[in-house]
């Protein structure tokens, strides 16, 4: 189970996840702030996915592969 969230406004914004496996941490949490450089590994979002078994494909993160980007506000939810 991964717990994501991302906080953007204009481009600019901070990201956070942590995912959890076998009733423990097994990554994070992760934290990356606004005006922080992502780290070679990724965004800790993509990360998380990535430790869930998400596949990206070429030109794409993890993020966009699974079509979260349907989802940016919570009202998107609904739909």
């Amino acid at each position: 189970m991964a717990r994501v969230e991302a906080e953007f406004f204009g481009g600019l914004g901070e990201q956070w996840a942590t995912v959890w496996e076998g009733g423990g941490v097994a990554l994070g949490p992760l934290h990356f702030a606004e005006g922080e450089p992502f780290p070679a590994e990724g965004s800790p979002i993509s990360r998380a996915l990535r430790r869930l078994g998400v596949v990206a494909g070429a030109g794409e993160d993890e993020f966009a592969a699974l079509g979260l980007g349907r989802y940016r506000a919570t009202e998107d939810w609904l739909d």
